[in-house]
């Protein structure tokens, strides 16, 4: 029982990495979006920064 289970836990963890990760392996020159705190318009609109660049 408790190996069945694993399988189907690998599986299921399997199908959710292919499914995150359609944009990454099937589209030529894809990548994961970014999101770090400047790359998001609706941060920057509210003048919303990253703490690390602020202490500079």
């Amino acid at each position: 029982m408790p190996m069945k289970l694993l399988i189907l836990a690998i599986i299921a963890v399997g199908i959710c990495v292919l499914l995150l990760g359609v944009r990454v392996f099937f589209v030529k020159g894809g990548r994961f979006p970014s999101s770090h705190v400047h790359d998001i318009a609706a941060l920057r609109e509210k003048n919303i920064t990253c703490e690390h660049h602020s202490q500079k």
